[in-house]
Order: C-alpha cells, then structure tokens, then sequence
C-alpha cells in the first residue's frame, strides 16, 4: 500500500492490510479488539480511538474452554474467544444487584433496533398477550421495576407474571425441583461461556413446553445466533423500556395464521350531544378513502345509533347478530354482517331500535371487536355516551382513545374523569386525543380552548367550529363533510386528524402529461 503525504486529513492511524489482517499475520495491536466488550463498558482513550481493550482475550492464548470443545469433536466453540469477566460483572447471589452496579443500561447508549421495531408495529394494533404464566429471574433491580411496569400494562392483564432475584443462576436452581412455567425471562450479566453453560442446566429441567427469553448485557451477533441455535426463543440487550419487554413477549405468541391485527380506535363523547358519533363516521370514512386503507366502522350505540343514517345504508342485518353468537363468528358470516360502504370501508351498523333491552356480556363485546380486528387494518369503534364494564374496556383496550367535548363545564368534568381513569390504566400508551367540537356556538359561553387543555393536562388535537349548515347538509344528504363541502375547514381539520390517527400520508396524485387526452380513444 503506498505511503499517504504527513499532511493526509484521512490518515486514521492504520492500514487497510491491518484491517482485514488473518490471525497468522495479525498485527502487534489490534486495531478492533475492543469490539469483544460491550458498549461503553471502556472509557475512551483521548490519544487513540481504536485503542486495544485491556480486558480482551489474547488470540494466541490457551483457550480455557478447549476440553469441552475437544469432547464435542472437531466442533469449534464459537465463545471461545470471548473476553474473561471483568471485576464487577458478577451479581450478588441471591441478592439482586443494585442498580448502580456495571453494567447499568445508561452504558449501552441507544438500541435503534428495538426503537425501529416499535415503531414499524405502532403503526398496526397491538394483540393482548394470552392467559399464560410468567416468571421473570432479575440480576439488576432497574430490570426487575421495568418488569413489574410491564406486568401491569393492559396488553399483559391476561397473563399472571412472577419477579424474582437472582438471574439465571436463580433460575436454575428454582426449577430443580418446581414445573416450569409457560414463559421463563432470565437476566445474565455473565460473559457469554458461562452463560451458555447455565441455560444448558436450564434446558435440562425446562418442559417441553416452556419458552426462554434471555436479558443480556453483549450486543454481539454471534451470542445471537447461538442462543438461538440452542432453543431460546428471545434476546433482548439493554436499554429497554416496557413496551419493548411487551412487544418482544406477545411476539411468542402471536398467531402465524392471522397475519396482522388492525389499530383500535374509540370515539366516545365527554357528554351525549358532543358530536362523536360524527366524527368517529367522518374520520372512518377519511381513512379509507383518503388514506386509502381497509376500515371497518362498528357502531356499538346499539338503541341509537346513526351510523346507517349518515351512510345512507340500512343492513338487514348488523353488529347485533355478531354479538348475539360471538363464538359463530367467522370471517365469511362477518363480511355477510357487513355492509359495504365503500370498496375499503365496510360497517357494522347498529339495529338502532328499542325492541331489546340489550342486555349483552362484556365478553361478547370483547370477543366480538377482537375478531373484526382480523379484517381490517384499521378499526373504528363508536361508542355510547354510557358507562359499564364493557365501555370501560373498550376505552382502555383501545390502541387510540379519542374524546370528543364541547367547551362547557360538564364536558369539561366528564372528560377529565376519563383522561385520569385512563392515564392510570394505561400508564405506557400515548394520553387520549382532546377534539373540541361545535366552538363558537352563538350565545353560548365557553371555556377557552387553552383553559380546557390545561384543565385536563392535554392540548386539543383539534378544534371544530360550529358550522350547522355544513354538518346539516351532510347529514340530511347521507354523505360525509369531505363529500359534500370538501372546501370547508371542517373538511381540512378532518383529514388532518385522520392523518394523525393512522400515522399515514394521502398518496401522491398520479401525474398525467399533458398531451395525454389527445391519444383517448373516442
């Protein structure tokens, strides 16, 4: 390689023929022997940034683990060259480890792959985890509170879920002589030998049945693919925040036959007469045609409902014969249930009569919405201006809650009653969204949009003038507001609340030349 000039910018300090160098012709320091360490366990040295670590195994070293491997045959061990533990790296046994104690989850910087993961599947709905049976084997005690966290959030309401101190070296020697359980989360801070060699002693009293989700402290992709060559389900590296605890747990159990489940979204109104049964129809309507994403619009306001009134539709039959035989349900007797408003949005319409007093289970409502999420990448669901179990359900397992208030005082007491029930239901989901409706109303005093957010802790996501002959039109005519007054500011805040609600762009027009219609065939 040619020497560069003593004035080269570019010059790192090293070779390329030192960078890719084999271990027989490997250089005296090299270069990347720091990379053996996890993130920012090392200070970085002022004077070289790729400065050899002190801790890392030396290449030409007596490998301490060369009998077992000998034993195996001529298999290598691939961990064989993986630094010896450091001073600080072993937990307290049985005691936890503080959270001071190396290595923190500050050390390792951030996990961009965990925060793209979360955020590609915020984008679709979140399916609840199943009635299964956790037990969760802590080094740190940041990780065991970031469990109990996880425990308590609704997609977990279903399983039952035990912390305990120790790590994995607790956990082997608890289930000697216990069942294991449907799901065991162990946390190792042992370099990657030693941990191998524990999760062998698990897997030798685990069930056949168990699934094991490893927390490590090495971001190395080769402890990757060995732990999951020798049967753990999942490995997770610090930092993590609950959701992605949640996310990575309901991805061992997610059903490979359904192939996705759609976003939740509930309207609900502060008070009767507030305009969210409106809204909830427009923005369904603004998703599917505008977004041009499936929805399905499911009036659940089963005496009064208006939805086959804004549509113009009057189904035979309706959400009331879903809910009447949950358990029949099935994707060709739900799309027979449906009526088709558009080629992407379908609904579920509400008898809208007062022949029954529909006296329905919580858990046929719950059943019920569960399997339309499956046909559907969105779902939007119109609830009554009611209160029982089943609505208090629907608002907390709704992946977005929005709440629609007019600017008065009732609205304003009702809707902080649900932004505080909700926030402590849902201590790891986004707050609801705030629309204020029908403001400006004349005659009418009002509490000033500023002063309504500050009350309840949120700012508005959207206000909505009072517009009677705009809304009027529209209903009388069965159409939505982007139909029938596409130019109005009603029309402009809805498509951008549609827009925030299901974290899409309106496609791009197709562009057309201009000399395109003389070539029309006449």
């Amino acid at each position: 390689m040619n020497a560069r000039p003593a004035d080269d910018p570019f010059d790192l300090g090293f070779d390329a023929d030192d960078e890719f160098a084999t271990p027989s012709i490997a250089p005296t320091v090299d270069p990347w022997a720091d990379l053996g360490s996890p993130v920012g366990s090392i200070a970085p040295q002022a004077a070289d940034p790729f400065a050899a670590d002190p801790f890392a195994a030396d290449p030409f070293a007596a490998d301490p683990f060369a009998p077992a491997a000998a034993s195996r045959g001529a298999e290598r061990d691939p961990f064989a060259d993986f630094p010896p533990a450091r001073p600080n790296d072993e937990p307290e046994y049985p005691r936890m480890a503080s959270a001071s104690a190396p290595p923190s989850s500050a050390a390792y910087g951030q996990n961009p792959v965990h925060d793209m993961i979360a955020g590609a599947e915020a984008s679709l709905g979140e399916a609840p985890v199943p009635r299964i049976t956790i037990n969760v084997f802590c080094a740190r005690t940041d990780t065991a509170e970031l469990v109990e966290r996880a425990s308590a959030d609704r997609r977990l309401s279903r399983a039952s879920t035990v912390v305990r101190a120790g790590g994995l070296a607790a956990a082997v020697e608890h289930f000697q002589n216990q069942p294991t359980p449907s799901l065991v989360i162990v946390e190792s801070l042992d370099p990657a030998p030693q941990m191998i060699a524990l999760l062998d002693r698990l897997a030798e009293v685990c069930d056949p049945g168990t699934k094991v989700m490893v927390i490590g402290s090495a971001n190395d992709i080769a402890l990757y693919r060995e732990l999951m060559r020798r049967g753990v389900s999942e490995y997770l590296v610090p930092p993590l925040q609950p959701l992605q605890i949640i996310s990575a747990i309901g991805g061992l159990y997610a059903d490979p036959s359904q192939p996705f489940l759609g976003r939740q979204i509930a309207f609900v109104g502060a008070r009767g007469g507030s305009g969210a049964s409106t809204l909830a129809h427009n923005i369904a309507w603004t998703i599917s045609e505008r977004m041009q994403a499936g929805t399905v619009l499911v009036d659940y306001d089963l005496a009064f409902g208006t939805a086959g009134l804004n549509f113009n539709h009057d189904p035979l039959q309706g959400v009331m014969d879903a809910l009447g035989q949950p358990d029949r349900l099935d994707p060709v007797l739900m799309d027979r249930m449906m009526a088709r408003c558009t080629d992407r949005l379908s609904l579920f319409a509400a008898p809208a009569t007062l022949d029954s007093d529909y006296d329905i289970s919580s858990e046929a409502y719950e059943e019920v919405t569960q399997k339309i999420r499956a046909a559907a990448p969105f779902v939007v669901l119109d609830l009554p201006h009611g209160w029982n179990a089943w609505t208090r359900k629907m608002l907390i397992a709704s992946d977005d809650l929005v709440i629609v208030a007019t600017p008065d005082l009732a609205s304003l007491r009702n809707a902080k009653n649900m932004v505080d029930l909700v926030r402590q239901a849902r201590p790891n989901d986004n707050p609801p969204r705030l629309v204020l409706n029908q403001v400006g109303l004349p005659g009418r005093p009002e509490i000033p949009a500023k002063d309504f957010g500050d009350a309840l802790g949120i700012a508005p996501s959207m206000i909505v003038g009072f517009d009677a002959k705009v809304f009027g039109q529209a209903a009388n005519n069965g159409q939505m507001i982007i139909e029938s007054a596409p130019k109005s500011k009603a029309a402009a805040d809805i498509e951008a609340l549609a827009q925030l609600i299901s974290r899409r762009e309106p496609p791009a027009p197709k562009k057309t030349s201009s000399l395109s219609g003389l070539f029309r065939k006449k």
